[in-house]
């Protein structure tokens, strides 16, 4: 059993995990700290059991089982947090031999999802996901979901609790259904709207606590929520960028990965995921100084795959770099950009990458536009095109960086 150093001011937690070789269960066991960490409680051991497959009472075999029960018991462990999902039968057996309350590494997520949801959709995709999730799992709660209902009009064969849980349950998520698809019209509008006016947008994905809040703050000074934590950003934010080159974008911030993360999250979630899946250019930020950075960007390139963004331009962004000893340890993949979002360095290279992306041909032009002409400098202003106007002897010199469409119109005036 691996002990950690605790505060005594938070809930204190037993992670325990398996290893049936499926997967690296200590990554993800180091994982399941953090997202502990993240959820406000303080880990106070772990504990590791190799076997074949999972024990179908309780996970666990029944010696590692009596181990937990008196480390709980000497240790006041307010719960235990288990890295792979339970059934009701296995948290309820679990529940009576140790006598502590237990969860699953998905319950976890879902925890903390509801903690991080500030707007009205993110709360209903929160809300979504925990009764898809706690729908299957109601028979196993035991007798008490299976009293009959009583007193007067009730009487006779009536309905079991738990079949009228379930069937509220069912309306509700119908409801919350239809609400959050109110949303994704409305969603598909705007994109629809920024597409007819000619926005172009850069969506930030990739692992959470990969910098990608802080990376949007410093591009866009969007004062989005920072933290050195697990999914500290849940809900969409988008916010306007201005590049070298005077053309503008609207950057896109969406939430964080994880490795297995739960299927519930994902169908609750497409809808914000899909900010990502329709950009024009999809950043994808990784934690350089992780030692499984590959593997963070596996799993962010799945989730674009499962998408459906082949074919469109994204770009490996390497944060943290300055948290990287040795340079030469430093990634060095095809087509990235190496950066420090929290001091800005590298981000000049970044934003040179965003304009060799862009869906549009730009050309630069030095302009030279007679007095009499001065209302085309507006029509450049209305494109984001112009840099710099300088007022001379012989006209109005221009400094602009133009779409295809305006080409013809500029080739006049071209120095």
């Amino acid at each position: 059993m691996e002990l950690y150093d605790t505060s005594e001011k938070q809930q204190r937690a037993l992670l325990v995990g398996i290893d049936t070789g499926e997967y690296d269960a200590e990554g993800s066991m180091a994982e399941l700290y953090e997202l502990t960490e993240s959820a406000g409680a303080v880990p106070v051991a772990s504990v590791m059991q190799k076997r074949d497959k999972p024990d179908g009472a309780t996970c666990i075999g029944s010696g590692r089982l009596e181990e937990i029960t008196d480390f709980c018991r000497d240790n006041d462990i307010d719960f235990i947090v288990f890295d792979t999902e339970l059934t009701p039968t296995q948290i309820r057996n679990i529940e009576q031999a140790t006598d502590v309350r237990t969860i699953d590494r998905t319950m976890l997520i879902l925890d903390i999802f509801a903690i991080r949801a500030r707007t009205n959709e993110g709360k209903l995709q929160v809300e979504l996901a925990q009764l898809k999730y706690l729908m299957p799992r109601l028979s196993g709660k035991g007798r008490e979901m299976s009293r009959l209902g009583g007193g007067v009009g009730t009487r006779g064969p009536g309905e079991t609790k738990l079949e009228t849980d379930k069937r509220h349950i069912r309306r509700r998520i119908e409801a919350l259904k239809e609400e959050l698809e109110h949303m994704t019209n409305r969603r598909e509008q705007l994109r629809a709207r920024r597409k007819k006016d000619g926005i172009i947008t850069v969506a930030i994905v990739g692992y959470t606590n990969a910098g990608k809040s802080t990376l949007m703050n410093t591009l866009t000074q969007a004062g989005v929520l920072s933290e050195n934590k697990l999914f500290a950003t849940l809900d969409p934010t988008s916010r306007a960028l201005k590049l070298p080159s005077g053309i503008s974008v609207m950057m896109i911030d969406t939430v964080g990965l994880v490795r297995r993360l739960p299927h519930h999250l994902v169908e609750a979630f497409k809808s914000t995921l899909e900010e990502a899946a329709l950009a024009d250019i999809i950043l994808n930020v990784c934690d350089a100084s992780s030692e499984e950075y590959k593997l963070h960007l596996s799993v962010t390139n799945s989730l674009l795959n499962e998408l459906g963004c082949e074919g469109r331009p994204i770009i490996t962004v390497f944060n943290k770099c300055d948290l990287v000893g040795n340079p030469l340890d430093l990634p060095n993949e095809k087509g990235s950009v190496r950066i420090c979002a929290r001091n800005g360095s590298g981000t000049d290279d970044l934003l040179r990458c965003i304009e060799e992306n862009l869906p549009v041909r730009l050309r630069h032009y030095d302009l030279l536009i007679p007095f009499d002409k001065g209302s085309f400098l507006s029509v450049l202003r209305g494109a984001g095109a112009l840099r710099s106007e300088e007022y001379t002897a012989e006209g109005i010199r221009a400094d602009a960086v133009v779409e295809e469409t305006m080409w013809h119109l500029c080739d006049e005036y071209a120095i």
